[in-house]
C-alpha cells in the first residue's frame, strides 16, 4: 500500500467492540493506522483503547507477564525471553493487557492512537477532530468506520484497492443502495428512515449518490483540505450528507461501492428521533437555497450538471453502471 492510511473510527460505549473491529481491520488491512476518537465513554472505551495504543506503538511481539502475586496495577508487557517490563507504570488490569496483546498480535505496522474528548460532543465533530488530526499527521487517505461491526473489513479493502487505483476519485462511499449493496437484520422501519432520508437529500440537493448517509467512506486528503472543515456544524447523521455535498462542490469525484451492512451485534445504536430531526431541517434549508441560487443565477444549474458528471456509481463488479451514466449526462433529476 503506498498511501499512507488512517480509520477514523468514533466511539462512545464501544469496549466490547474494540477487539474484534480492530483485528479484522488489521488482519485484513496490513499497514492501515487507525485513530479512536472516544467522547469521554464511561464504559471505559478510551481507558482501553489507551493501553492498545500503547502495545501498537512500542516494540513488536511483545507478550501479557503476570507476576506471581501481583495486583493488577502491578501487570505489565514485557519481551519474550527477557525480564524487562514495558508497560510496568501502566496502572491497568490482566484482561486489558491480554486484550491489548492479542491486537498487537495482529497489527502488522499497523498502529492505534487516541484522540480523547471531554463528553458527548457529536459525531459529526467528532469526525472532524479525527480528520484534522490525520491532515496534521500527513495521512494521505482518511476514512470513516463505525466501530460496532456494522462496517466489514474486508468491504474496507475493496474500497481503499479502489481509490489507490484511481487518482482521479476523490471519495469512495460505502453503499447499501447500489446493486450488490445490503443491510443484514435490520428493523424495517429504520431501512425506511434511511432510504427516504437519502432520496429526499438527493431531491433537494440535486445529487447522484444512492446512498447519502453512509458513514463508511474512503477520501483523500486533498479533498478534505478543500471542504472546510471548520465551519461544519452538523453533530448527527447529516453529517454524512453535507461532506457529500461538500465533496461535489469542492469539485470531488464520487463512486460508490456495494457494501453489506449488518446490525450491530454487540452494544446499542446511537440513532434517536433528534438525528432525524437535525437531518430533515439542514437539508430542507440547504434545499430551499440551492432553489434560489437556481432562480438568481444562470450558471447554476450547468454547474450542477457538471458536478452530476463526477458522481459515478459502481455495480457489484466495479463495472461503470451505463443507467447511471446517462442519467448524469441528461441533467439533474
Amino acid at each position: 500500500m503506498t498511501d499512507r492510511v488512517c480509520v477514523v473510527m468514533p466511539t462512545y460505549n464501544e469496549r466490547d467492540n474494540l477487539e474484534p473491529t480492530l483485528t479484522g481491520v488489521f488482519v485484513q488491512n496490513p499497514g492501515v493506522d487507525v485513530l479512536i476518537v472516544d467522547d469521554a465513554s464511561p464504559d471505559g472505551t478510551g481507558t482501553l483503547a489507551d493501553v492498545i495504543s500503547k502495545a501498537t506503538n512500542m516494540a513488536p511481539q511483545l507478550s501479557v507477564h503476570v507476576a506471581r502475586g501481583a495486583q493488577s496495577k502491578d501487570t505489565g508487557f514485557e519481551r519474550a525471553g527477557t525480564d524487562a517490563k514495558v508497560l510496568s507504570d501502566a496502572h491497568v488490569s490482566t484482561p486489558d493487557l491480554k486484550i491489548a496483546n492479542r491486537i498487537n498480535g495482529c497489527t502488522m505496522d499497523s498502529r492505534v492512537f487516541v484522540l480523547h474528548r471531554k463528553g458527548k460532543l457529536g459525531l459529526g465533530s467528532a469526525y472532524v477532530d479525527g480528520f484534522t488530526w490525520a491532515l496534521d499527521h500527513g495521512y494521505t487517505l482518511i476514512c470513516e468506520m463505525d466501530m460496532d461491526g456494522s462496517h466489514r473489513p474486508d468491504d474496507l479493502k475493496r474500497m481503499l484497492d479502489r481509490i489507490e487505483g484511481n487518482a482521479n476519485i476523490d471519495l469512495v462511499v460505502g453503499s447499501r443502495r447500489v446493486p450488490g449493496g445490503t443491510t443484514e437484520n435490520w428493523p424495517w422501519y429504520r431501512d425506511l428512515i434511511s432510504r427516504v432520508g437519502s432520496q429526499y437529500a438527493r431531491l433537494m440537493l440535486g445529487l447522484k449518490v444512492r446512498d447519502m448517509t453512509s458513514g463508511f467512506r474512503v477520501y483523500r486528503a486533498g479533498i478534505l483540505r478543500k471542504v472546510n472543515l471548520h465551519t461544519i456544524e452538523d453533530n448527527g447523521y447529516v453529517f454524512q450528507i453535507d461532506m457529500t455535498r461538500r465533496v461535489v462542490a469542492a469539485g470531488g469525484t464520487v463512486v460508490e461501492m456495494p457494501i453489506v451492512f449488518p446490525e450491530r451485534a454487540r452494544g446499542e445504536s446511537k440513532m434517536d428521533g433528534s438525528i432525524v430531526r437535525e437531518a430533515m431541517d439542514k437539508v430542507t434549508r440547504w434545499g430551499v437555497a440551492r432553489m434560489h441560487r437556481q432562480l438568481h443565477d444562470p450558471d447554476e444549474i450547468p454547474r450542477e450538471i457538471t458536478d452530476a458528471k463526477r458522481q459515478i456509481e459502481d455495480g457489484p463488479d466495479e463495472v461503470l453502471d451505463d443507467e447511471l451514466v446517462d442519467e448524469a449526462e441528461a441533467g439533474v433529476d
